[in-house]
C-alpha cells in the first residue's frame, strides 16, 4: 500500500490541524484543510498560519496538485484562495456543497450574487471519486452527518476524516448544525472504521481530553474501533444517535461560526466589497 508523507500544521487558537500530503516518489503535494488567521474582535484577516505552509512547500521545491476541504468549516476560516494565489493547485470539496450553500445562503440571506452551484471550487467530489496527487493514488468517501457535504480523503495508507471523528479519548463530531445529521454520521464513521485496522487517521481538530497534557493529531482505524469513547466496537447505531443528540444540545455554537460559514461557503472568498469598498460580514440575530 501507499505511504505518503504527511506533515501536519497546527492553529491552536482554532485547535486546527492542517496538513501538506506528498508522494514520497515526486515533488508532488496536496493542502488539506488550511487556516486564515481571523481577530474577530478587529475583524481582521492574516496569512500567518498560511504563510508557514507555504515556505514549506518552497523549501522542499514541492508542487500543489490539490488544495481541498473536508467540508464547509464552521470554526475556522479557509486559506485556500491565498494558496491557489501563491502556489497554484485545483480546489475541492464534496458535491454536497450545494446543499450546504443553499442552507446558509439563505440563513445569511446572501442574494442571488452568491453562487449555490460549487463553481467557486475547481472539483466537486462525490462518493468513489478518485484524484492523483503524483503517483499517489487518492479516493473520495461521502461521510456525512457533521455536515452534509462532509468527505474522508483516503490516500494509501492515510485517511482524512475531517470532524468526522476525534481522538479516541473525545469522540466524535457534533450533528447540529443546520443539515446534520446523527444517524448519517454513524454510519460515515461506519465507512471509516470499515477500512485496514493500521489505516492512519488524520484528524482536523483536537481538543485535548481532560487528562492528555499535549494535543494529537493522527490516530488509527485500530485505536478508534477498540477505544473511541463515543463509538466503538459494540456500540448501537441507537445508542449513538442517542448519547449524540443529548451531547450535541449542551453545547453552545462555535466562537467563529458566523465568519466561518459565510467565508467558506464561497470557498474562501471574502463576500463582495460593499459601494465604500469594505467587505462586511453578517450576523443574523437569533437565528442559531
Amino acid at each position: 500500500m501507499q505511504r505518503p508523507t504527511v506533515t501536519h500544521f497546527f492553529d491552536e487558537p482554532t485547535n486546527t490541524f492542517s496538513y501538506v500530503v506528498q508522494d514520497p516518489g515526486s515533488h508532488s503535494c496536496a493542502i488539506l484543510d488550511s487556516v486564515l488567521d481571523f481577530d474577530y474582535a478587529a475583524g481582521r484577516t492574516d496569512v500567518r498560519s498560511a504563510d508557514q505552509i507555504i515556505a514549506f512547500i518552497r523549501d522542499r521545491g514541492l508542487e500543489v496538485a490539490w488544495i481541498l476541504e473536508t467540508h464547509v468549516h464552521a470554526d475556522h476560516l479557509s486559506a485556500a484562495p491565498y494558496l491557489h494565489e501563491q502556489l497554484g493547485g485545483r480546489t475541492g470539496i464534496g458535491a454536497n456543497i450545494v446543499e450546504v450553500q443553499e442552507i446558509f445562503g439563505k440563513a445569511f440571506n446572501a442574494g442571488t450574487e452568491f453562487a449555490r452551484d460549487g463553481s467557486q471550487f475547481d472539483a466537486l467530489f462525490r462518493e468513489g471519486d478518485t484524484f492523483t496527487i503524483g503517483g499517489l493514488q487518492g479516493k473520495v468517501m461521502h461521510t456525512p452527518g457533521h455536515t452534509p457535504a462532509c468527505l474522508t480523503y483516503v490516500i494509501g495508507d492515510a485517511a482524512f476524516v475531517g470532524d468526522t471523528l476525534f481522538m479516541p479519548d473525545y469522540g466524535t463530531a457534533r450533528c447540529d448544525f443546520p443539515g446534520g445529521d446523527a444517524r448519517a454520521l454513524y454510519h460515515s464513521i461506519q465507512k471509516v472504521l470499515s477500512l485496514p485496522a493500521q489505516t492512519r487517521l488524520f484528524l482536523c481538530h483536537d481538543y485535548k481530553a481532560p487528562g492528555r497534557d499535549s494535543f494529537q493529531h493522527e490516530t488509527s482505524v485500530a485505536e478508534q474501533r477498540y477505544a473511541n469513547i463515543h463509538v466503538h466496537d459494540g456500540i448501537s447505531e441507537d445508542a449513538f444517535v442517542k448519547m449524540r443528540t443529548e451531547r450535541d444540545a449542551t453545547l453552545g455554537m462555535p466562537r467563529l461560526i458566523i465568519p466561518s460559514v459565510q467565508i467558506n461557503m464561497r470557498a474562501g472568498e471574502l463576500p463582495p466589497a460593499e459601494d465604500n469598498g469594505v467587505v462586511y460580514l453578517k450576523v443574523p440575530l437569533n437565528k442559531f
